[in-house]
């Protein structure tokens, strides 16, 4: 007597249930690839957004006086590194003179992220030593917002958001007519 149990022969219907059902599971996932997902998005893509399209930096007042002592905010791109920016406040009111702009000279690294010069009152880039005006002027800007509770909000994908601005219809031209009756004197 042989220790190995002897092979039994298995059943054909049973196979062709398995690759039957291997076929459904191939034309499903196809589907849902290839057909469902893309007819989701408008551009026949997927697109995958995480978080918001602003962020909030804080209270405007006293945001407003650490920027007065220390300088303006800098705020690192952690998901990419692309997009530094510097949050900054001018003037006396910590409700207005917000703004916020790129931390660098357009096509430089991070390597050259500007640096805030309080004896001057100024931003320098540190690999060419150009000088750069206190509110960013040359450089990209972000709309930046002070809300009704004095929280300071930037707008970082203003930019590449549609417009929801519509132009007013354009008007038919009126005609109107005056009519005049009376006599005209005669010198």
């Amino acid at each position: 007597m042989s220790p190995v149990k002897e092979r039994t022969n298995r059943n054909p219907r049973s196979l062709a249930l398995a690759l039957g059902g291997i076929a459904v599971g191939l034309v499903v996932l196809v589907v849902v690839f290839v057909i469902a997902l893309p007819g989701l998005t408008e551009e026949g893509r997927v697109e995958v957004k995480l978080g918001t399209d602003t962020f909030t930096v804080g209270q405007a007042r006293p945001k407003a006086e650490s920027i007065a002592i220390d300088g303006p905010f800098l705020f690192s791109d952690v998901a990419n590194g692309q997009r530094d920016v510097y949050v900054q406040h001018l003037g006396d009111d910590p409700l207005t003179g917000w703004s916020s702009f790129d931390a660098r000279l357009p096509g430089t690294g991070r390597e050259c992220t500007l640096t805030w010069d309080r004896a001057a009152a100024d931003f320098t880039d540190p690999c060419t030593n150009q000088r750069v005006p206190a509110d960013g002027a040359g450089l990209p800007t972000y709309p930046v917002e002070v809300t009704g509770d004095e929280t300071v909000i930037v707008d970082l994908n203003a930019a590449t958001r549609p417009s929801t601005t519509t132009e007013a219809p354009e008007q038919a031209p009126t005609t109107s007519s005056i009519l005049v009756t009376g006599t005209i004197p005669k010198d």
